[in-house]
């Protein structure tokens, strides 16, 4: 499906000035690091780690941020489970977050935050799952899914969603809402059919939270119209409008617009 209504923007596929360094033997496909002119000298940076999506856009985002960090894009392909798949190994992420150092020669990786978009949740999960104190904030943009119980079978026929992929996110929202983590979720209205919804995943954390939907009408980033917040503590729900291609993209062109929301 197409929308020709809304704006729907595009970031130039232009990478901005920096040191790039490619890590080739980390995970099955290079792993892109960024290190913008702002950061250069810095001897303990925080890092994004941004999963699934052309590295330009998040070093465009990284490299405009109003204060410097490094960052590294994981890009494995297509589907949730491939993002996951390199992670089930608990040695990996130390071992890319020590490489990382180690490439850039700083002293110290600071506070870390994670980015993902559609498909890359999988990587989060997996990631939560172990290395949860090494997380200090989340980004999920247009990308919680789960399965629904029985298979494939939506919630208006009379399924649920499956709780237990999303048990990680739940804990560490539950943190963010204590001021102990940081997360933000955007979702669009795009409903799959036969697994759980952006839109859906988010009503339910909302509702294990005990909080509520508050409705609003925003201009969000790329011309994205938002017509929904949730907020507390440090934890916020984001809904805008579309069901779309182009309004599921539309979430990682803002990617800085959401990332400068969660630093500050």
């Amino acid at each position: 499906m197409q929308d020709h209504i809304r704006e729907h923007a595009r970031l130039k596929n232009e990478e901005p000035p920096g040191t790039k360094i490619l890590l080739e033997n980390i995970l099955s496909k290079p792993v892109t690091v960024y290190l913008p002119p702002a950061a250069e000298g810095i001897r303990e940076l925080d890092l994004l780690i941004h999963f699934h999506g052309t590295p330009f856009v998040a070093m465009q985002a990284v490299h405009n941020l109003k204060r410097p960090m490094v960052l590294a894009v994981v890009q494995q392909g297509s589907g949730s489970s491939v993002y996951a798949a390199p992670f089930v190994d608990v040695e990996v992420y130390p071992r890319l977050l020590k490489t990382i150092q180690d490439e850039l020669g700083v002293d110290q990786i600071g506070k870390v935050y994670f980015s993902s978009f559609s498909a890359g949740y999988g990587a989060v999960r997996e990631l939560l799952k172990a290395h949860e104190d090494r997380i200090y904030g989340i980004v999920l943009l247009d990308g919680l899914h789960t399965d629904y119980l029985p298979d494939a079978t939506p919630l208006a026929q009379g399924g649920q969603l499956n709780a237990e992929k999303m048990k990680g996110f739940l804990a560490f929202a539950q943190k963010a809402v204590n001021g102990e983590k940081k997360m933000l979720i955007t979702h669009s209205e795009i409903f799959p059919g036969t697994y759980a919804s952006t839109t859906e995943t988010a009503d339910w954390l909302i509702t294990e939270l005990g909080l509520k939907r508050n409705p609003i009408l925003e201009w969000g980033p790329m011309g994205m119209q938002q017509v929904s917040e949730t907020q507390k503590g440090n934890f916020e729900v984001k809904a805008f409008v579309g069901n779309t291609a182009p309004d599921h993209v539309d979430h990682l062109h803002g990617l800085e617009d959401f990332i400068e929301v969660m630093i500050n």
